[in-house]
């Protein structure tokens, strides 16, 4: 009998045109989970001009750095691990049995980032919330991921879209609701193209978008944001 939890709806999705599947895959691949971290970093470093004042290019690309390696380096290099001595099939996590170790590892590496930026005052306090936001996101997926799959690029997704609300609420005296209308229509895109080209459901989407925004508001919260 075949394992429901290796079963993926494939055949049953709609045939959608080849542009439309290239773009859904650009948009999956861009903003993978894996880079949602760095995203934000980059933003609030070179975008944003409210909370990385007084600290250097130098000083910013080194905090970047740190967070690739914690969240985009190791993740991946641990699944490409268990890729290679045969614990999981396939490097993109197709079943939930699958994302088990992989959801495990990630919140190590988030929850080891935090402890470094929460004890590192010249670390941005937003930038620090967000990474717990990102261990918290992680964590609802890994208990949900029980019961059904959730998208793990819409938890990254609303993640973002958090950071933004966060920072609006947090009464920054910078325009944010420019960045804010292109992470909700990213949000929409992305959202859209995992529902085209993966065999997960809204409700796994809305879901994921919706505990990714709670996190950031619950990190927040916790940190405390200056604006």
């Amino acid at each position: 009998m075949n394992n429901p939890d290796t079963i993926t709806n494939d055949a049953a999705q709609p045939k959608f045109p080849l542009l439309l599947r290239i773009a859904a895959y650009f948009f999956s691949y861009v903003f993978h989970p894996l880079f949602i971290p760095l995203i934000a970093a980059w933003y609030l470093a070179f975008i944003h001009e409210g909370y990385f004042i007084g600290i250097s290019q130098h000083d910013k690309v080194f905090i970047l750095l740190r967070v690739a390696a914690n969240t985009i380096l190791f993740p991946g290099a641990t699944i490409l691990l268990l890729k290679s001595v045969g614990f999981i099939k396939s490097i993109f996590l197709k079943s939930r049995r699958e994302r088990i170790v992989p959801f495990v590892a990630a919140n190590i590496f988030y929850f080891w980032m935090y402890l470094v930026f929460h004890n590192q005052p010249e670390v941005p306090s937003v930038l620090t919330a967000f990474i717990l936001g990102i261990f918290l996101a992680s964590s609802a997926g890994f208990f949900a991921n029980i019961y059904y799959k959730i998208s793990m690029h819409a938890l990254g997704m609303g993640a973002l879209c958090g950071l933004v609300l966060v920072i609006i609420y947090s009464n920054s005296v910078y325009p944010v609701f420019p960045a804010a209308m292109v992470i909700f229509l990213l949000t929409g895109l992305v959202s859209t193209s995992r529902l085209m080209i993966s065999d997960h459901t809204p409700f796994d989407i809305y879901t994921g978008i919706i505990f990714g925004i709670i996190c950031q508001v619950i990190a927040a919260a916790f940190i405390g944001i200056n604006s």
